[in-house]
């Protein structure tokens, strides 16, 4: 049994079992378990297997063992725990209820949490297709022409051939995670961003295909979900799979239209403008402020709720000043994290330290925040500090990123109108600073201690 098979069965041993599972997926750095029973749930036991980084609960368990190795002992936990019995969509939703209400949590939480559960399984594709769009956009902004290059032509395709059709991935995540039928909240999607609307003058007005964006999207999804749910009720069986479906799809297309559009379309104006409006005015003290403060949004794993804000700055604007400042979070971690390393003696934060970094480096910041930063306290404070400096600084120079999926120095060929220059100053205030005030009052050999 090789290392992956052994913390594979430890995490399974200590989340209750097998019969204790009842949905197993993971993102980027973390193995997420949705526990029938999470009184089962051994959370110290779990944090103490070799390789476990941290243990963030919540409506699932996330088990944070890093990139790479997650994809890995996912499958390996699959594998032990076999055909496992699903429960149906109404036993689901009652359960989430149960569970949510049992644990207190407040509705904007809440509400991210489902944002961030729609957009999770679209991550592999945001940031292939995120990086490919940004190689491509690199080179034609130094002078290739995708007429003279058929292969670049091909990447522009390719790259953004996700972010074309995303409005119908984004719905069938909508209506799965809700309890519907998915092919229905893909008609949502494929509805509201259809090209053929801008042929319809409804009261005068000329139809704006995509209006309200994924906002529009998610909210026509759900209604999906909840009108199918309630006409099933009344409609006989023996009729149901013809016309449930059919109603239901009628019904939310009309919504669509004379609700769902106009609401989300102010609603999406409001954020998109009240976030340019807010970093306009504040300016440096703005982005210092959403950079300081980010990391405990990624410490519970609630940062995946930005997407569809980021998706729509980038839809109104074409691109996200949003994305530069927060990524300066992760920046910071990586300059305590160096900090650390040189002064400490502890081996096995050492080794924590070295395999952190390099993903650290590229964006991915949670091997560094669960193993060094968070666990030892002060370093999570001097990264924060280090990150809001790189955030007054992105914000300073207006900094845009052309996609989103990725961060760090891998964000860099995706920053837009050719800013790379100011993004990577401000990246390397960043670790700089997140450097030197780890350093001089951030950490202290006592403290590795207890790791």
């Amino acid at each position: 049994m090789n290392k992956d098979q052994q913390m594979a069965a430890a995490i399974l041993k200590h989340v209750g079992g097998k019969e204790n599972v009842d949905n197993l997926t993971n993102c980027m750095t973390r193995v997420r378990i949705r526990a029938k029973d999470d009184t089962a749930v051994d959370k110290e036991a779990l944090k103490n297997i070799d390789g476990v980084m941290g243990v963030v609960e919540d409506d699932t368990w996330q088990i944070v063992v890093g990139p790479g190795t997650v994809n890995v002992v996912t499958a390996e936990i699959q594998k032990l725990i076999g055909e496992n019995h699903e429960l149906s969509f109404e036993e689901k939703n009652a359960r989430d209820a149960a569970a949510r209400k049992e644990r207190n949590k407040t509705p904007f939480k809440q509400f991210l949490r489902r944002l961030g559960n729609i957009f999770i399984p679209l991550i592999p594709g945001l940031v292939a297709s995120g990086i490919i769009n940004g190689v491509a956009q690199f080179l034609i902004n130094y002078g290739l022409k995708t007429e003279d290059h058929t292969w670049l032509l091909l990447m522009t395709i390719l790259g953004g051939g996700l972010f074309m059709y995303l409005a119908i991935l984004v719905g069938w995540n909508t209506a799965k995670e809700f309890g519907g039928t998915p092919v229905l909240g893909a008609i949502a999607g494929m509805f509201i961003f259809n090209p053929a609307l801008e042929q319809v003058t409804i009261f005068g007005e000329q139809l704006q295909p995509g209006r309200g964006g994924l906002f529009g999207v998610i909210f026509a999804a759900w209604l999906m979900v909840f009108f199918e749910r309630n006409i099933r009720k009344v409609m006989p069986r023996s009729i149901d799979i013809i016309f449930t479906s059919l109603f239901t799809v009628l019904i939310v297309g009309a919504l669509s239209i004379y609700a769902v559009m106009p609401v989300a379309g102010v609603l999406a104006e409001g954020i998109t403008s009240g976030i340019n409006s807010v970093l306009s005015i504040g300016g440096p003290l703005a982005g210092a402020v959403m950079a300081g403060f980010f990391l405990p949004l990624v410490m519970v794993g609630l940062h995946h709720g930005l997407t569809p804000i980021h998706l729509e700055l980038i839809n109104t604007f074409n691109f996200t000043t949003l994305l530069p400042i927060l990524a300066m979070a992760g920046a910071g971690q990586v300059g305590a994290a160096i900090a650390i390393f040189m002064k400490t003696k502890n081996q096995r934060l050492r080794t924590i330290i070295k395999g952190g970094l390099p993903v650290g480096f590229l964006g991915i910041g949670e091997p560094l925040l669960y193993g060094v930063t968070l666990p030892l306290g002060r370093p999570f404070i001097t990264a924060s500090m280090g990150a809001a400096v790189g955030g007054a600084i992105q914000a300073s120079f207006g900094t845009g990123a052309l996609g989103i999926g990725v961060s760090g120095l891998s964000l860099t060929p995706l920053i837009a109108e050719g800013n790379y220059v100011q993004y990577l100053i401000g990246i390397a205030v960043a670790y700089s600073l997140g450097f030197l005030f780890t350093y001089l009052f951030g950490f202290k050999e006592e403290m590795a201690k207890g790791i």
